[in-house]
């Protein structure tokens, strides 16, 4: 009887105690259940109800809310974003940003150091590999650059305090410039296509067990990183929300060390004009989570 668990329930948390007039046998059909109430809440606990089982009010109330507000966040995921004319204007500043700081062909990388090859070991000479460091140096030196230049470009940034806009580009350099180089990656050759220059993971390691600045347990993760970001298959404006997302809020979902910025991850997020593409879909944003 579909009546049973609900009496049940109703019962025990109420915390009703029934006694019955006759012999503690009486037959509960759905035409006499209401004649005795004690059998009835007997026949419940037989078939398997448990008195401990029974949630109190108080924790129903909690589990409709919380099932409320999953939901309300689940629509909120699926829905697209209606985009404001302060906030499109945010995402145009940020491309254009973007655009004039960020060299999408590298040309500037011409002029970093080349590879000179040492012609053999002798005594404590270096091997061969690190004569690598001076190239990556100034290509470390180009892209910092770049990423200071699009950070003053953006009126909350330039709105903090010096100590705090220092902080933040120590704290953010590396992912933004990690995530910059994303858009060069080719998932095929697993190489970074940066113009006039190619790399792969093992341009920054020497033999088996030496890596001239970057270890192994680095350099692995590092490319795994990129591989599940490249399948996202992110837009121009999706990258460079993420630019903005990695600048104020480095290596976690905290907002910078002044609470100021262009808002959370899933606010600026949300901010993408790609919102209805598959790539900024909610499994996108879970995938992103993570990375």
């Amino acid at each position: 009887m579909a009546a049973l668990p609900l009496f049940c329930r109703r019962s025990i948390s109420k915390g009703v105690c029934f006694t019955c007039p006759f012999t503690r046998n009486c037959t509960i059909t759905k035409a006499k259940r209401r004649q005795c109430q004690a059998c009835r809440l007997q026949k419940c606990l037989a078939v398997g109800m448990k008195k401990d089982m029974i949630m109190s009010e108080e924790a129903l109330q909690m589990r409709r809310v919380l099932r409320k507000q999953k939901k309300q966040e689940r629509e909120l995921a699926e829905e697209p974003a209606e985009l404001t004319e302060e906030q499109e204007q945010l995402i145009s500043s940020l491309i254009e940003a973007h655009k004039r700081h960020f060299d999408s062909g590298f040309s500037q990388f011409v002029h970093c150091r080349v590879r000179v090859p040492t012609p053999s070991l002798q005594g404590d000479m270096l091997p061969d590999n690190f004569s690598m460091l001076p190239h990556f140096a100034d290509l470390s030196t180009v892209l910092i650059q770049q990423v200071i230049k699009f950070a003053k470009e953006i009126p909350a940034f330039r709105s903090l305090p010096i100590d705090d806009q220092i902080s933040l580009l120590k704290g953010a350099t590396l992912e933004i410039c990690q995530i910059q180089f994303n858009t060069v990656f080719n998932e095929e050759t697993k190489a970074w296509e940066c113009g006039q220059h190619c790399y792969t993971i093992q341009d920054g390691a020497l033999g088996e067990s030496l890596w001239p600045g970057f270890q192994q347990i680095y350099l692995e993760p590092l490319l795994k990183f990129h591989i599940s970001l490249k399948k996202l298959r992110l837009h121009e404006a999706e990258y460079v929300l993420l630019l903005a997302i990695a600048l104020f809020s480095p290596g976690e979902l905290s907002p910078g060390p002044s609470g100021a910025g262009v808002g959370s991850h899933a606010q600026l997020w949300s901010l993408s004009p790609g919102s209805q593409s598959p790539s900024c879909s909610p499994r996108t944003r879970r995938t992103l989570t993570p990375l």
